[in-house]
C-alpha cells in the first residue's frame, strides 16, 4: 500500500475516533497531558497498522488501540495505585452549557464532579468498563473486542462497576443528608426549638 493510500485511509478509520480515543486515554491515565502522549504513540501504531484493518467498527478498532497503549503506557509509567482523572477539561466539557443560569451550571458541576470522582476512585479494570459503555457508549460486544475479554465478564464487571459508584454515590448522599440533619438540629438546640 502507498504512502498516500495508507495517509487516506488513516484519515477515513482513525481521524474520526481521535476525540474519542483522547477521551478513554484520559480516563485511563488520569490526565490530559499523559493521554495526549498515549493517542499520538496509538496514532503512529494505527498508522503502521492500517493495513491490518479487517473492517467492522473503525471506532472500536481505534480504542482497541488505545486501550492497549494504555495499559502499557501506565505498565511502564505508574505504579498499580488508583489513577485520578483530569477532572477540570473533562467537566468544562461537559457542563458548557450557554444558555442555562449560572445556578443550575454550578449544580451541574458539583454533580459532574462527584460522578467523575466516584468513577475516578474505581478500580482499573472496573473504571475501563464503564468508560467504555456509559462514556464512550459501545456495546458490550465492542467492549468484550476492546479489552479481549468475554461478553459475560465484561457484563460482570458493568454490574460491580455499577454497584460500586452506586454505592459511592449513595455513601455521599447520606453523608450530604447528615450534615443536612447536624445542621438543622444546631439550629434548632441553638433557637430554643424542640
Amino acid at each position: 500500500m502507498s504512502d498516500e493510500r495508507r495517509r487516506q485511509r488513516f484519515m477515513e478509520i482513525v481521524a474520526p475516533a481521535l476525540d474519542d480515543a483522547l477521551s478513554l486515554a484520559r480516563w485511563l491515565t488520569g490526565n490530559a497531558t499523559d493521554a495526549e502522549d498515549v493517542v499520538q504513540e496509538a496514532a503512529v501504531k494505527a498508522l503502521r497498522g492500517i493495513d491490518g484493518y479487517q473492517g467492522g467498527s473503525p471506532r472500536a478498532w481505534v480504542l482497541t488501540i488505545v486501550r492497549n497503549t494504555a495499559m502499557t503506557w501506565l505498565a511502564r509509567n505508574r505504579s498499580k495505585l488508583v489513577v485520578l482523572a483530569d477532572e477540570d477539561a473533562l467537566l468544562e466539557r461537559e457542563t458548557a452549557d450557554p444558555a442555562a443560569d449560572p445556578e443550575a451550571t454550578l449544580i451541574a458541576r458539583a454533580d459532574a464532579a462527584l460522578v467523575h470522582s466516584a468513577i475516578a476512585a474505581l478500580p482499573l479494570s472496573f473504571r475501563e468498563i464503564i468508560v467504555l459503555r456509559e462514556v464512550e457508549q459501545l456495546s458490550y460486544q465492542e467492549i468484550a473486542a476492546i479489552t479481549a475479554l468475554p461478553v459475560g465478564t465484561v457484563m460482570s464487571r458493568l454490574s460491580r462497576a455499577r454497584g460500586k459508584l452506586a454505592q459511592a454515590l449513595g455513601a455521599h448522599c447520606a453523608d450530604k443528608d447528615a450534615d443536612k440533619d447536624s445542621a438543622s438540629a444546631r439550629r434548632r438546640a441553638g433557637d430554643g426549638a424542640p
